[in-house]
């Protein structure tokens, strides 16, 4: 008779079991923390670490609990890039060699790259549901990468803070653009849309990248005001961008000759606009984007296509009809000459007092 096999055995034919699995060839697909549970991975990856990620996060998080993710099998991943290729890559990789991933969403950090493109389709061959939130990958070139993109219209965005811009101008403007990726998608659309919104008002510098790093940021702006004596509006295109502005212009001593402009409601932006430092600054939901990224994932995962039509009622890969956009809003000092009536309806426009009204109801520090 067989005798059982006691508990050391069991333990370490398991170690054994263990060893030779760890040996396969590395494009065998790895469990994920879900797998040994029977859960499902809903994941959502930025291209980097910022605050604003943090309050897209907040939406993120209570969109799952709203939605009852883990009495439906699913657990939520929020991941972050780190402001580069290869960072985004090396995790869409590994989510194909992943077995519990079901549904992934993705700010792309660069739009033009043919390798992202290419983790995006191959998990989409595998049955998962991958769309784009915030950044879109290239459209032209990679459509087909992702099921629809969800967010900011970044060109409209850029077109509302020109326009603002056009209206507090000074006489001969001059102005140059910082960020953290000047190919960005999400960057493009908005230096793009800020020319167009200004109707050929003022002469565009330059446009300056920092790679997501705070020290180069200031060296650009420190950078530009001293190469060019004339340069009389800054405008900040990541979050990150304007706190370091608005230090610049303090620290030279120059705030009533230069117009601050930016985007995104950073929490140290708000103040300074509160500190009459800022001059405009158009805001993204990002609370919105994270929460109904979620939802829309969960909705194609499900095949829950009432959800997913209210996103896209005419969805196509062709026109606009694989593109959902989330709020925009134009915060201006009180006082300010920017009005209403300079922008598109759709548009929410708001005064600082009834912005930091807005962000207390929900108690958020940024947007």
């Amino acid at each position: 008779m067989r005798q059982p096999v006691q508990p050391l055995a069991k333990l370490l034919s398991l170690f054994l079991l263990c060893g030779f699995i760890s040996g396969c060839p590395s494009e065998t697909p790895q469990a994920g923390p879900g797998v040994a549970n029977g859960t499902k991975r809903i994941v959502l990856l930025t291209n980097g670490p910022d605050p604003f990620w943090d309050t897209c996060e907040a939406g993120a998080v209570a969109a799952a609990e709203e939605l009852g993710l883990a009495d439906k099998g699913y657990t939520l991943s929020y991941e972050r890039g780190d402001f580069t290729d290869k960072g985004q890559l090396d995790k869409l990789k590994q989510y194909n060699l992943q077995s519990d991933i079901a549904a992934v969403g993705i700010s792309v950090y660069n739009p033009e790259s043919a390798a992202i493109a290419r983790e995006m389709k191959k998990l989409r061959d595998k049955g998962v549901k991958v769309i784009t939130f915030d950044g879109d990958i290239d459209r032209e070139q990679f459509r087909d990468a992702r099921f629809a993109y969800l967010g900011t219209d970044n060109l409209v965005g850029g077109r509302e803070l020109g326009r603002a811009a056009k209206a507090i101008a000074p006489e001969n403007a001059k102005y140059s653009f910082f960020v953290g990726s000047t190919s960005a998608a999400n960057a493009v659309a908005r230096m793009d849309g800020f020319v167009e919104g200004m109707e050929g008002t003022g002469t565009e510098i330059e446009r300056l990248a920092d790679g997501a790093d705070k020290i180069k940021n200031r060296n650009n702006v420190e950078g530009a005001l001293d190469r060019n004596s004339d340069l009389n509006m800054l405008v900040g295109i990541w979050a990150y961008n304007t706190p370091i502005i608005v230090q610049v212009v303090k620290d030279k001593k120059i705030r009533e000759s230069t117009r601050v402009l930016c985007f995104d409601a950073a929490e140290a932006s708000i103040k300074e606009m509160g500190d009459g430092n800022v001059d405009v600054m158009v805001v993204q939901n990002p609370y919105q984007i994270g929460a109904e990224s979620v939802e829309l994932l969960l909705a194609l995962t499900e095949d829950d296509q009432e959800t997913v039509d209210k996103f896209y009622p005419n969805y196509s890969q062709e026109g606009e009809g694989d593109l959902h956009r989330t709020d925009l809003r134009v915060v201006v000092p009180d006082g300010s000459p920017i009005t209403k009536d300079l922008l598109e309806p759709e548009t929410v426009f708001m005064t600082y007092d009834e912005f930091k009204a807005w962000l207390a109801e929900r108690s958020l520090v940024s947007s």
